[in-house]
Formats: C-alpha cells, sequence, structure tokens
C-alpha cells in the first residue's frame, strides 16, 4: 500500500491514470473509497491522485486539534513527495475547504478547481439547520453502517432516496470497506470545519473555479457557493435543481462531465508539469 511519511503522520495515497494530474479532496470522514464514481471517469484523462485526509481512511488519525491549513499543508507536501509541480483539483464539502486553503497558501501550484458544495467559513458561512447538525454529530453507540443510514437525509436529496435507493446501498456498501473512524479524528475534522474562515482571502485567489451545489442540500445550503462564487475573482457557478449534498453519488454525470469540460477549457492556461 503507498504511504507517504507527512511530517508526523504517514498519508495514504493512490494514483489512478496517466496525464495532466488531477488531485481528489474528499471531505469529513471521506477517503479513497469516495470516489468510486469518479476514478473510472477521470483516470482516462487524467492522472488521478486520491488519497485519505488525516483523521480519515488509512491515514494516521493523530489526537487533534486538525486545522485546514494543516490538512492543505498536508496534500502540499504529497504532491511535493509525488513530485507534482501543478494540478488541477476535485474537492468536495471540507475538501473544497481544504482546496481554498491549499489555494490560499500555493495558489500557482494548482490549476483550475472544482469547489462542490463547500463554503469560506467565518461569518460568510451560512448554516444548516439545528436538526441538520444533531443528526450529523449524535452518533453514540451506533455502527457505521447505522451512522450512514441515519444520516442519509443530510446527503441525499428526498427524491433520489424514493427513486435511487439501491445506487444508495451500493455507495454505502463501498463506504463500509473504509476502515472505521474514531470519534477523536471526526471531532478533530468536524472542529477544524468550525474554525475555518478564508473570506478575506478569497479575492486573491485567482485559479479558475468551478463551483458547484445541489439546491436542496441542507448540509451546507447553497448560499455558501452562491458566495464563493461571487466572491471568487474567476468562478463559474452550477446550481443542479433539486439536488443534494452528495452531488458525486446523486449528481455523478453531471458532475463529472462539467468538471472536466471545465478542466479542459482551462488546462491551456495551466503550465504542463
Amino acid at each position: 500500500m503507498p504511504f507517504s511519511k507527512i511530517g508526523d503522520i504517514d498519508l495514504y495515497y493512490e494514483i489512478h491514470g496517466e496525464g495532466f494530474p488531477l488531485l481528489f479532496i474528499s471531505g469529513l470522514s471521506g477517503s479513497t473509497y469516495s470516489w468510486e464514481g469518479q476514478i473510472p471517469f477521470f483516470e482516462q484523462h487524467y492522472r488521478c491522485i486520491v488519497f485519505d485526509n488525516r483523521g480519515g481512511g488509512q491515514s494516521a488519525m493523530p489526537p487533534g486539534p486538525y486545522t485546514m491549513s494543516k490538512m492543505a499543508e498536508d496534500a502540499l507536501r504529497l504532491l511535493d513527495r509525488l513530485m507534482v509541480e501543478k494540478t488541477l483539483v476535485f474537492s468536495l464539502s471540507m475538501g473544497g475547504m481544504i482546496a481554498l486553503e491549499l489555494a490560499r497558501i500555493a495558489s500557482g501550484r494548482l490549476g483550475a478547481m472544482l469547489l462542490g458544495c463547500t463554503h469560506a467559513g467565518g461569518t460568510s458561512r451560512i448554516s444548516p439547520s439545528a436538526e441538520a447538525v444533531s443528526l450529523l454529530v449524535n452518533n453514540a453507540g451506533l455502527s457505521r453502517e447505522e451512522i450512514l443510514w441515519k444520516q442519509t437525509p443530510l446527503f441525499f436529496s428526498k427524491r433520489f432516496q424514493t427513486e435511487n435507493s439501491k445506487v444508495i446501498e451500493e455507495h454505502y456498501r463501498v463506504q463500509l470497506l473504509a476502515p472505521l473512524q474514531p470519534e477523536h479524528a471526526f471531532q478533530a475534522q468536524l472542529t477544524a470545519i468550525y474554525l475555518f474562515d478564508c473570506t478575506e482571502a478569497l479575492a486573491k485567489i485567482s485559479n479558475p473555479t468551478l463551483v458547484v451545489t445541489g439546491t436542496e442540500d441542507v448540509l451546507i445550503p447553497p448560499a455558501n457557493s452562491i458566495y464563493l462564487a461571487e466572491h471568487l475573482p474567476k468562478a463559474e457557478l452550477i446550481q443542479i435543481p433539486g439536488a443534494g449534498h452528495a452531488l458525486h453519488v446523486e449528481c455523478r454525470d453531471i458532475v463529472n462531465r462539467a468538471a472536466h469540460r471545465f478542466y479542459q477549457k482551462h488546462l491551456g492556461e495551466t503550465q504542463t508539469p
């Protein structure tokens, strides 16, 4: 299994396909298993780099605190180890926050970015309802499978739950292959989300950015993506009617194709590594 020693931790990663680098950054509790709907598509066009954030998947899970800055530094040092001078980015939720922080500290290392269902933090963050937060964090005594099914309303629209239950079931089957995330790591990632704030940096992030959201996202309300699109200098916004938070599953083909078109549109502006 490929691991890279990044400072005080071992970071797990995988590489799929060949071509211009494309870095995938997963969200809260996510892992390399999060991208089962993306890798088969993108590996036909890019050198896909997927990895587990600290505290998730097969990477080390040290005690907190974690910060977005630290997790962005992990990603940057992984790029260094892999001798990747420049990469495209596909990120979702907490992964989008890591991507924004990575752009803040190393914009020149990144080409076009996809920021899915994420926010800028700070006072600009539009929070989910108290009920949604409670559903996300109150997991005491539950198995990982029970947690996934309990949280289904946070990640998928009501229509998708009704019409595509088998797709959700298969997605969960794959996610359960990942190691169990211990509570301390979940809380450390969650705290990093709550403390994240890049609002002042947005105006200085010049990377072409595709901001994508679902209009029925109850976990990170779509107003957050609208704010990002309005404050990032080179942003385009896609709002997918009726979609929930897990865009990479519920709207897999739409998001994959939109990201690929966006990357191809801007690859000419990106120096070959």
